[in-house]
């Protein structure tokens, strides 16, 4: 980051300060002619000079016309963006990799907002029309690349209405985030059951977990969590993936028992999460410092989901 990017950013978090929830006023947006804009006014001072060089009356009238309309379009153009309410809607936890889609929603104090864009990069802005005294919410697309907290730079928020001649703009900070799973992994069975009087269970102690057969056809009731897209795209058919039940234990699913770099660990461990979530098998995490369950269901899987996420992330990136 340059030393104008830090000095700007500082600025910004000085005037523009992060919330939850920002309304634009005359402190936080900006205004500026586009190239359209630019090329009107050089028009309009030929105009101008053609009207003193001829002392034309009817070209004196026409430079004071439009001089008149770029003008008010400077008024208008800022008032589109003025009193229009930004607050962070709902997000979706996602897996490293993949697209996050956040929600921002927009509200109209009074009057309507039209032609307004929001986004990260210029060349992907949504555009949409705030009803007065109304609503409506926008989904953006954010990419992911590491798990942990995904926390997008400041948005960009504008509008060019209503005649273009000008670009009113505002940069806030929403405060989203976004958890973001490890990519799962995929590896073979390997597993060893616990035996009488054992607590603890299956141990896994190595890639994989052996309640995963294999592929089977897919059948009227089977879960859609279990369909396997990747088949499907190759033209196999819709194939689901077949677990069997550990019987007489519960599956442990420890980090120190794999091989491998810690974030390849991970994305193993969230691999059997998952596997251990569609065939409802009781099961229990263990990370270094930190066990949880025994459990089942979505709400344990949820939980397991996010410890994996936030595993050794720093505190100030893992505050949520």
């Amino acid at each position: 980051m340059s030393r104008f990017s830090r000095h700007r950013d500082r600025w910004l978090d000085k005037r523009i300060p992060r919330a939850k929830s920002v309304v634009l006023s005359q402190r936080s947006i900006f205004i500026l002619p586009t190239r359209m804009g630019v090329a009107f006014l050089i028009v309009l001072g030929l105009i101008l000079l053609a009207a003193i060089n001829y002392q034309n009356s009817l070209a004196y009238a026409m430079c004071f016309l439009l001089g008149s309309v770029y003008a008010v379009a400077i008024l208008h153009t800022w008032r589109n963006l003025a009193g229009l309410r930004l607050q962070s809607g709902r997000t979706h936890p996602i897996f490293a990799g993949e697209q996050a889609h956040p929600w921002v929603r927009l509200e109209s104090r009074s009057r309507a907002h039209q032609a307004v864009a929001l986004g990260w990069q210029r060349a992907a802005m949504t555009l949409d029309d705030v009803p007065a005294r109304g609503a409506c919410e926008i989904e953006l697309a954010l990419p992911s690349e590491r798990r942990g907290w995904l926390r997008p730079e400041r948005l960009r928020v504008e509008s060019r209405f209503p005649l273009g001649l000008f670009v009113a703009w505002s940069w806030v900070d929403l405060d989203i985030a976004v958890l973001v799973y490890p990519r799962p992994l995929e590896g073979e069975a390997l597993t060893v059951q616990g035996g009488e009087g054992d607590e603890e269970g299956a141990r896994v102690v190595g890639v994989g977990a052996d309640d995963y057969r294999g592929l089977v056809a897919w059948q009227r009731g089977d879960s859609l969590q279990r369909l396997h897209w990747k088949a499907y795209s190759r033209g196999r058919g819709l194939l689901v993936k077949d677990f069997a039940a550990l019987a007489g234990s519960d599956l442990l699913l420890s980090f120190d028992a794999l091989g491998g770099d810690p974030e390849a660990r991970l994305s193993l461990l969230c691999h059997l999460v998952l596997a251990a979530g569609d065939a409802q098998q009781r099961f229990t995490l263990q990370l270094p410092g930190r066990t949880l369950g025994p459990g089942e269901g979505a709400e344990h899987q949820e939980r397991c989901l996010q410890a994996l996420a936030l595993h050794g992330v720093p505190a100030e990136r893992a505050a949520a």
